[in-house]
């Protein structure tokens, strides 16, 4: 048997009401129709062709490599659809999978059972279908009396007994590639919406349709609206949370916790509620996350506490602490036991190990040294209007309070800066460096300066009368 998948991604998704093709609404941050062709891993496929039509560009630059294209130019039912890719399929693949672009809660076990049970029995169709207890839209089985598939009946062409029906299409199917062909070549239109149904090809196959039946309904569930794209993302991320926790990740309030598809975490994290993680993020073992924070695309090492912050892009090395209130941009490098405080902002810098940067603060283009600690209120002013300029701070440094640090600029190891100095030079090592304006004192000001009121109010208050 050699394989070919065929997913069937065309339509334009109307109900959505979206300019974004259907198949590229995100769950858990990926595509819908990565969730699709992700459950085809593992199995001996030849070769995948996917057949888009609305947005066909967006949907083709969205897809990963290895997987080929085709164009429905016009949305003529799945049927259509259905043909169009099989043309595009080797001449080699015998088997087809065909599967539907919309159905993000297909699972890569059930497709690895379906693909094992076709090749076993080699039957014209085998067809993936569930009981409901309201079958609602679905297609409903029709079989004879002998339990033997006669074919599919669209919701709205269903007689009052065939929709009586608990049995459905999940619209997953396996064929022997020339009795689908064949079969194709002869379906018709005369339905509700005039549209060539691939079910329609069951009773004109040729030979036996075999059933698989899974209890896990969720697998049907197609998405048309944006109330089933929000059913689909809860289902999906009870499934990743869960997942989370069984190998050893602690979730108190799982309902608050949001997971992206390729988030990792290690043993005996905890995540608090309020936590998103998303993107490429991945958390080591024995960290706390939360509650309340964003991170996106970052790398947090074992041992990192993160509270109440923003994370992005960023590599958070062990043993460190971030937050809480506090904004990690792209490009930040927090070295192992570092500090990034209450209401510090930081961007494009490396923070040496043990070195703190704990409140009021934006350290941006800049490397701040080991064990090196940042006043309250520093800011590195790394922009001069054109151009950004990198702030150098070695180790063992201490800056004083509501200082900024002009850059280009270097402070050396063990040296220090006077609080609320303007640095605009190099401060060598060991030494302070101090920048502001010698405090003047005037003595008995206050008084002199109210006499000096009371007389001008009194002159002029004189002059008018």
């Amino acid at each position: 048997m050699i394989l070919g998948a065929v997913v069937l991604a065309a339509g334009q998704g109307t109900r959505m009401k979206s300019a974004l093709p259907k198949v590229l609404h995100p769950l858990a941050g990926r595509p819908m129709i990565g969730w699709v062709l992700a459950s085809l891993a593992g199995i001996d496929v030849t070769e995948t062709v996917v057949v888009v039509g609305h947005g066909a560009d967006a949907v083709a630059a969205a897809l990963p490599e290895g997987v080929t294209t085709c164009v429905q130019d016009e949305q003529c039912g799945t049927g259509h659809a259905t043909g169009i890719g099989l043309a595009a399929l080797p001449r080699a693949c015998d088997t087809v999978l065909v599967v539907c672009g919309d159905t993000p809660l297909l699972s890569n076990e059930l497709v690895v059972a379906l693909v094992a049970q076709h090749a076993a029995t080699r039957p014209s169709a085998t067809m993936v279908t569930t009981v409901l207890p309201d079958a609602g839209a679905y297609g409903r089985v029709v079989r004879d009396g002998g339990g033997r598939v006669m074919g599919v009946v669209e919701a709205r062409d269903a007689s009052d007994t065939e929709a009586q029906i608990a049995e459905i299409n999940a619209g997953i199917f396996m064929f022997d590639r020339a009795a689908l062909t064949a079969a194709l070549g002869q379906v018709g239109s005369g339905n509700a919406q005039s549209e060539l149904y691939l079910p329609d090809v069951l009773p004109i196959l040729g030979g036996p349709v075999e059933t698989l039946i899974t209890d896990d309904s969720d697998v049907v569930l197609g998405v048309n609206t944006r109330v089933d794209l929000a059913a689909c993302e809860a289902i999906l991320q009870a499934r990743l949370r869960e997942a989370l926790m069984l190998d050893g990740v602690s979730i108190p309030d799982p309902t608050s916790v949001y997971l992206g598809a390729d988030v990792l975490v290690g043993p005996d994290t905890v995540l608090l509620p309020g936590v998103y993680l998303r993107g490429a993020t991945t958390v080591g073992a024995n960290c706390v996350i939360g509650p309340n924070c964003v991170i996106d695309d970052a790398t947090i090492a074992d041992g990192a506490q993160v509270i109440n912050a923003v994370v992005r892009e960023s590599d958070i090395g062990p043993g460190t602490s971030i937050g809480p209130f506090a904004y990690v941009r792209p490009g930040t490098r927090l070295s192992a036991k570092a500090k990034i405080g209450t209401f510090v902002e930081t961007k494009n810098a490396v923070i040496g190990a043990r070195a703190k940067v704990p409140h009021l603060s934006y350290i941006g283009d800049a490397e701040i040294g080991e064990d090196t600690n940042i006043g309250a209120g520093n800011i590195t002013a790394n922009y001069d209007g054109f151009r950004k300029h990198r702030t150098t701070v070695g180790a063992r440094v201490k800056t004083g309070s509501d200082c900024v640090l002009v850059a280009p600029v270097t402070i050396g190891d063990d040296a220090m800066t006077g609080a609320g100095s303007i640095i605009t030079d190099e401060v060598p090592a060991g030494a302070l460096g101090i920048a502001r304006a010698r405090q003047r004192v005037i003595e008995d000001f206050t008084r002199r300066a109210a006499a000096k009121a009371r007389a001008a109010s009194e002159d002029s208050g004189g002059h008018h009368a």
